[in-house]
């Protein structure tokens, strides 16, 4: 796909999170749907939803594996990756782990006020050289975390992508980055995002109501956060 137009999104959940009902099928059927080439899954904690939507992706869509890590510093998003990252680690752990796989790494919703961000520590800013793109906008976020990720992606010289946060179908490529050249590896991602072009949208005040929703529906299933072996919560304590 040299020289050709890539549309990826970056961040998107399916039923196998805590706070999601989408199927994987219905979820890659929707990014096909809406013209995106590339859809990263990034499930709390899981990788299972993003290796099924893989098998079953269209033709014409590459599925990325992926997971949203729950660290002890906050979320990270993790690419490329065929074994699940366990959750409580502090992110430079965390960090590591993917890179032992060959995966990228970028920072979610870095200052959502509501949601468990990296960068709302300030001192998390030292990781920056460690990351591979910044969520410059996330079409869940309210408030203006949006233009502080922005700006810390330009004064750290990383690409600021936009993403829709998917959680329902409805959400799906939502918003996105447009790239040229062939994001389906870990090496063609990183060479994508130096032409990159971010391509906003926002997810309704109506749909995102649907994710409390799913939360307690998928409690009643059993299917809650992933507890890590070291313990996220009791590290979240210490914080």
């Amino acid at each position: 796909m040299a020289g050709d137009r890539a549309f990826i999104d970056l961040h998107c959940h399916t039923r196998f999170s805590f706070d999601s009902l989408a199927s994987p099928r219905s979820i890659v059927r929707a990014a096909a749907a809406r013209g995106l080439t590339h859809l990263l899954i990034t499930d709390h904690d899981r990788i299972e939803g993003a290796l099924e939507a893989r098998e079953l992706a269209p033709e014409g869509l590459v599925v990325i594996v992926g997971e949203e890590i729950r660290t002890a510093d906050g979320d990270l998003i993790a690419a490329f990756v065929e074994r699940a990252i366990e959750p409580g680690m502090s992110a430079a752990e965390t960090i590591a782990a993917v890179r032992e796989q060959g995966g990228l790494v970028g920072a979610p919703h870095p200052f959502d006020r509501f949601r468990g961000s990296l960068l709302r520590d300030a001192r998390m800013a030292l990781l920056a050289p460690l990351l591979d793109w910044v969520e410059a906008y996330n079409a869940r976020l309210l408030g203006g975390g949006n233009e502080l990720a922005a700006e810390f992606a330009a004064a750290n010289g990383l690409p600021g992508v936009a993403v829709s946060d998917a959680h329902s179908v409805l959400e799906v490529g939502v918003a996105y980055t447009a790239v040229t050249g062939d994001p389906s590896t870990a090496a063609g991602l990183v060479a994508a995002l130096s032409g990159m072009e971010l391509i906003p949208g926002r997810a309704s005040v109506v749909v995102r109501v649907l994710t409390p929703v799913a939360k307690v529906i998928q409690r009643a299933r059993g299917n809650g956060r992933v507890a890590g072996s070291r313990g996220a919560a009791s590290r979240a304590g210490t914080r």
